[in-house]
């Protein structure tokens, strides 16, 4: 730690810093409708949409675990509660495999400067597409979708591992694995029946939606669009001590976090990725990340290697790039890394500091997956295979940047500062009950 002495200096000798983001104004979102909001809150936590009945979006992106869920990689389909209490089923019930990358949190997304989703960047905003957007989907792509947002609720509905579940379990999962069909649509087609079958959901839909006449109105577009609305109204952090600090309140940052500031906008050179308001360049970057896990692959390919950006691009020069995330909140959002590879802030800024020398000492011990023979084998796979090795740290831009240890603990101090405990809970919260009647996580 600084001694008092040395943080004297330390402030003493902080040269002012000139690129601080612009404060955080309604402006720089996406409307919304509060009808549609409500609607999709409701979407949101109910496991209707889900295969088998039994996992919600909030069970991978709840309120009590910061919009995230706390793990490494998921737990989806198959597993049982929330967060590190998460089980992953036993016996037929054994969910088939980790979800492959770790579940982001959700504050601030629905900015108007969020023009793509997912680690890997798979979901963008295209004006030249008939959709509006680039997805998974291609021509399959519903018309209608009103934000980015929208567009990304269609698709944790499509996978087997997150929401689905597999053909011999239920409807949804029997379309998904329809090879000689449409998965998409046939997927989407069984979630819209579902919502039409439910008497409960037709006045929320219609108090939402003035064209919906009957439930055989209602379909995946008026669901995407509430869920998107619901995203962007909820989780809004934009009152930390970091933004009352921007506005002119000196006091509302520590010595050590104003010497954390000076660090992360000056000699550890954050902010050339972490910048705006946001606390991110929207951009994706190789920093040879750990990976953990079976990893994002397409469905059919044998080799279970993520290589990150370039499965959306199919560029070489992308290949291990991986979005840069916010930093809203960081503290609140362990695991860190689109694998969950670090524990902690500490391990994941160290390797920031020296990508190498990090990824070389990495220990799979380190990571608290829970562990099943079948599950646990694949874990390392990735990072026991050679040439997957070298091409990871081959692909690495980060060049390495000495800090003692109190400049680190100055760092992490000032990332504290960037949590807003009042954005947490979120704005509408956990409703008391779903139109369909399960239970919620």
């Amino acid at each position: 730690m600084f001694s008092s002495v040395t943080m004297t200096s330390a402030l003493a000798d902080q040269k002012p810093i000139a690129n601080l983001p612009t404060s955080i104004t309604d402006e720089l979102y996406h409307a919304y409708d509060e009808n549609r909001a409500l609607l999709g809150q409701k979407l949101f936590y109910d496991p209707l949409l889900s295969g088998n009945r039994n996992i919600s979006c909030a069970t991978c992106h709840h309120p009590e675990l910061a919009s995230a869920d706390g793990l490494p990689l998921g737990i989806g389909e198959g597993g049982s509660g929330i967060g590190k209490n998460r089980t992953i089923g036993s016996g037929q019930d054994l969910i088939r495999r980790r979800v492959p990358r770790n579940s982001p949190a959700l504050f601030n997304l629905g900015a108007r400067e969020f023009t793509s989703l997912f680690h890997d960047g798979r979901l963008e905003i295209d004006e030249k597409d008939p959709s509006g957007f680039d997805t998974p989907a291609d021509e399959d792509t519903p018309k209608g979708l009103m934000t980015i947002l929208a567009a990304q609720a269609l698709f944790p509905l499509t996978s087997d591992v997150e929401m689905a579940g597999q053909g011999t379990e239920n409807d949804i999962g029997q379309a998904l694995e329809d090879i000689y069909g449409n998965p998409w649509k046939s997927v989407w087609a069984k979630v819209e029946q579902r919502l039409r079958q439910n008497e409960s959901y037709l006045p929320i839909f219609q108090n939402a939606y003035p064209e919906i006449r009957s439930a055989k109105d209602i379909t995946i577009v008026h669901y995407a669009n509430a869920v998107g609305d619901f995203v962007n109204a909820e989780w809004r952090s934009s009152q930390s001590p970091f933004d009352r600090y921007m506005a002119g309140e000196q006091q509302a940052l520590t010595d050590q976090q104003q010497i954390g500031l000076g660090l992360f906008y000056g000699k550890a050179n954050c902010a050339s990725c972490h910048s705006g308001p946001f606390l991110t360049d929207q951009k994706f970057h190789a920093i040879a990340m750990p990976q953990i896990g079976p990893g994002r692959v397409a469905r059919l390919e044998a080799i279970r290697h993520d290589r990150g950006r370039a499965g959306a691009t199919n560029l070489i020069e992308d290949r291990y790039k991986f979005r840069t995330p916010s930093l809203r909140n960081v503290t609140l959002t362990a695991p860190y890394g689109h694998s969950g590879a670090f524990a902690t802030l500490e391990g994941v800024i160290r390797h920031h500091l020296n990508p190498v020398s990090s990824f070389e000492q990495f220990s799979l011990r380190s990571v608290a997956l829970p562990e099943h023979p079948r599950l646990s084998n694949e874990d390392g796979f990735i990072m026991q295979d050679r040439r997957e090795r070298r091409r990871i740290l081959a692909a690495n831009v980060l060049k390495p940047v000495a800090l003692e240890d109190e400049e680190v603990d100055a760092l992490i101090a000032f990332l504290e500062a960037l949590t807003d405990t009042s954005a947490v809970p979120g704005r509408l919260g956990i409703p008391v009950s779903v139109p369909s009647g399960l239970p919620i996580d």
